[in-house]
């Protein structure tokens, strides 16, 4: 795994540790089985943002400690310049830049995503807690939500309840570049 899975695991251990939580009661909290849990933690697992955000819920910790180790201190406005934007390690399929990092008390997880053209072919669905905002800026997008089958095209969006099981791909010869809103 790469040195930042590596270190956030390790911030997520020393929280852990530091709250008196055990393994299992954390893995319960997080809904995962133990032995994920145990994967993320040791750096062996790539985190997803939804893992990240209910660590965050849980301790009380800005999504960016967890992902940087220092506290955002910009309280009135945050500025991300064109291609720019923290990057957050992601299962592989999906390339995810956070948008805000540096504002404290997000309400919200900005993220510029890039879906790749040929990844999840077999459109495996994922869930977190909360809603998510999705607007397609270039490329189209196959998802499904739930039972609901739609290909967006830049320009759509969708809202949905992110507790739904939900999967996405690129359709065509180009990725898909969208801005997402998670909100948990």
């Amino acid at each position: 795994m790469s040195d930042q899975v590596k270190q956030i695991a390790m911030r997520i251990l020393d929280l852990r540790e530091i709250s008196d939580y055990t393994v299992e009661r954390m893995a319960a909290a997080l809904d995962v089985p133990v032995e994920e849990y145990q994967k993320v933690e040791s750096g062996e697992l790539d985190i997803p943002i939804s893992l990240l955000v209910k660590v965050g819920e849980i301790f009380h910790v800005d999504m960016t400690e967890l992902l940087t180790g220092e506290t955002p201190k910009l309280n009135v406005l945050s500025v991300t310049r064109a291609g720019k934007g923290q990057d957050v390690t992601r299962h592989g399929q999906y390339v995810y830049k956070n948008l805000a990092v540096n504002f404290a008390h997000r309400k919200i997880e900005p993220l510029y995503v890039t879906v790749p053209v040929g990844v999840n072919r077999d459109m495996v669905p994922n869930s977190h807690e909360g809603q998510e905002f999705d607007y397609i800026l270039s490329g189209a997008m196959h998802i499904v939500i739930g039972k609901n089958d739609i290909v967006l095209n830049p320009g759509d969006s969708v809202y949905y309840d992110s507790r739904t099981p939900h999967a996405m791909q690129a359709v065509g010869e180009e990725p898909v570049h969208l801005l997402a809103m998670v909100i948990p």
